[in-house]
Order: structure tokens, then sequence, then C-alpha cells
């Protein structure tokens, strides 16, 4: 059975995001709320997770695991969104009105996620 081509998008950006927690860590570890501890591990841990699930995305038999994976992952990274939007060292200086929109944009990615689930 042919996959649709948004599957791929998704999968394509999942795991071009992962890939990029390990070359720019300290963008990703500088959203990363103090009140975490080990802001390095959860870096690689959700990176490594972006990659894999990704990957898994692209497999017919894994497509519904990794969907939910990326779902519970999106609800995961959630904080480190609010933080941005609420810390000004963390925001990287973009304005409040994106850093806004960003936050139910999350809602939209669990949404494209989903699709995959059924």
């Amino acid at each position: 059975m042919k996959q649709p081509w948004h599957l791929y998008l998704m999968a394509f950006l999942y795991i071009l995001a992962g890939i990029n927690h390990f070359r720019k860590p300290g963008m990703y570890i500088r959203i990363i709320p103090p009140i975490f501890k080990n802001p390095k591990l959860i870096n690689n841990l959700s990176g490594g997770a972006e990659v894999i699930l990704g990957c898994l995305l692209l497999l017919p038999f894994t497509k519904n695991f990794a969907a939910w994976g990326i779902i519970a992952l999106l609800i995961a990274v959630f904080p480190s969104n609010w933080y941005m939007y609420q810390n000004k060292k963390a925001s990287f200086n973009l304005p409040k009105w994106i850093l806004f929109v960003r936050l139910p944009l999350q809602i939209v990615l669990i949404f494209w996620a989903y699709q995959y689930t059924l």
C-alpha cells in the first residue's frame, strides 16, 4: 500500500529536526526550562526520539506506534515552547506574537500525527 506524500514530509521533518539537536545542541538546551535537570540529556533524548520516530513513521508496520510516539513527544516538549514564550533569554529575540502562535501550532502537529494512528 502506497503511503501519502505528507507522511514522507512529516518523517523527513522529524528526522531533520532530530539531527539538528546534535548539530546545534545549544539552540535546544537554551529553551529547556531550568526546572528540568540535565538539559543535555533531555536534548539528546528528544533529538534521538525525533530521528527514530521519523524513521519508524516510514515503515507501514510501525507507522501507528511512531505516530503515537510523536504525539507523546509533542506533548512532552510543550514546556519548552511555553518557556520560550515567557523567557526573553530563551526567545531568541523572536517577536512575542510568533512565539504565541507557536503554542497552538503544537495542536496542529498533534492532529497531523494523529492522522497516521487510524
